[in-house]
């Protein structure tokens, strides 16, 4: 396999540290150009309804979740056009599904949703996928259990359920296959919202 160069975001812990991980083992001694970008940083606060976030709390998520991530594509998108990269934007099902005191978070991840197609459209020569890692055992997700109350009580009773559980993936799952992916991309994925656990991406998941 031809060494490659991978740029990831949001590697020091969880699904991020897993995905460093196996691009480690998989693209080794790499340089001189870049061959994709992992997009995977963001936060969840404020979990708080609409009317209860402040103007000045939803701007700085935007400000990491959204406009950090759009500026570091813009500088990618020469060298991606020119290696014909990957983009790998690691979303949420909070792109397409609500709930409540997660509006912040969720259109965060919608509008990365929205820019996933519409660089698949204007680039042709760089693949650009957001992928749903599902519910993993991160940070993220204790915050979700420990900060939650403003959250209906049924969906948080769900997440907290999960976790007791031992239904939340390892970070290993979907960081394993996003590694895979973005080493080695389908260019007709582009522009698509994966779950991570879903048949098309069968082939990338560990054995």
């Amino acid at each position: 396999m031809p060494s490659k160069v991978i740029i990831i975001t949001g590697a020091s812990r969880g699904i991020g540290l897993a995905i460093g991980r196996k691009l480690t083992s998989l693209a080794v001694d790499a340089f001189g150009q870049l061959d994709g970008l992992v997009v995977n940083h963001g936060v969840l606060a404020p979990i708080a309804r609409v009317e209860d976030a402040s103007l000045e709390e939803w701007k700085k998520l935007y400000d990491i979740n959204f406009f950090s991530a759009l500026g570091l594509l813009k500088e990618a998108i020469p060298e991606l056009r020119k290696s014909k990269g990957c983009v790998a934007w690691v979303s949420s099902g909070a792109a397409v599904s609500c709930y409540t005191a997660w509006g912040a978070y969720g259109s965060s991840k919608a509008a990365l949703h929205s820019l996933t197609g519409h660089l698949a459209v204007e680039e042709p020569d760089i693949t650009s996928v957001s992928f749903s890692p599902g519910r993993v055992d991160t940070d993220m997700q204790r915050l979700i259990r420990e900060a939650g109350d403003a959250m209906k009580p049924r969906d948080l009773q769900g997440f907290k359920d999960a976790f007791e559980k031992g239904d939340l993936l390892k970070p290993e799952v979907p960081g394993h296959t996003i590694a895979r992916f973005v080493v080695n991309p389908r260019r007709d994925f582009t522009g698509k919202f994966l779950k991570v656990t879903g048949p098309e991406l069968a082939p990338y998941r560990d054995e």
